[in-house]
């Protein structure tokens, strides 16, 4: 690959020859970067960041980490940013990921915590905040559209995963059930669905 079909940002690249961050400094700052776009959501901007510019993740393996996030506890873009940073340099680089995640974003959220005191009741602000809200619900369904080509490579199958995701919406959305009770019921249906289409 020549120098000028790198992706953006990607200085190394792994045995594989997929790109890879070339120090825990770059590693820091690109999920820095990432964390900075989030408004009201990182998700979208986390795929677009790792898959399409960096190019340190495929779409597929992009889906199967946010998988495993997704059940771990706590949010599941920090518990990204450790399985990537762990992925390219260990323990170190977890710490690192997980510190351009958190640093800079701490210390603006306690500014704007500290502003919106002040200015709540301010109705421009409660304009924009209900603005806000809105546009991290599409960034959310972009995303969706997005990684839903990559479902017929998924072990399930195609129709398998958009039954789930359809029951997964119909528990949640219409039904109003928790979440924990969701991925205790459909999380072993859709581990069944792919193991059976392993063995088959």
């Amino acid at each position: 690959m020549s120098p000028a079909a790198e992706p953006a940002g990607a200085a190394g690249t792994d045995e594989t020859g997929r790109a890879r961050p070339a120090s825990l400094w770059k590693l820091y700052w690109a999920f820095n970067r990432l964390a900075l776009q989030g408004f009201g959501g990182v998700l979208a901007v986390a795929q677009r960041e790792l898959v399409e510019r960096l190019g340190w993740l495929s779409q597929e393996e992009f889906l199967e980490s946010l998988a495993v996030a997704q059940v771990l506890p706590g949010p599941n873009v920090v518990n990204l940013s450790l399985m990537i940073g762990d992925r390219f340099f260990g323990v170190r680089g977890a710490f690192a990921a997980l510190a351009g995640m958190m640093l800079l974003p701490c210390i603006l959220m306690l500014s704007m915590a500290a502003l919106y005191g002040q200015f709540a009741s301010h109705p421009v602000v409660g304009n924009a905040l209900r603005g806000m809200g809105a546009v991290s619900a599409g960034l959310i369904l972009a995303t969706g559209v997005k990684l839903a080509p990559s479902l017929p490579g998924n072990p399930m199958g195609r129709w398998w995963a958009w039954g789930l995701a359809g029951l997964t919406i119909v528990a949640i959305a219409v039904l109003r059930l928790p979440l924990p009770w969701v991925l205790a019921c459909l999380g072993p249906l859709g581990m069944w669905a792919a193991w059976r289409r392993l063995k088959a």
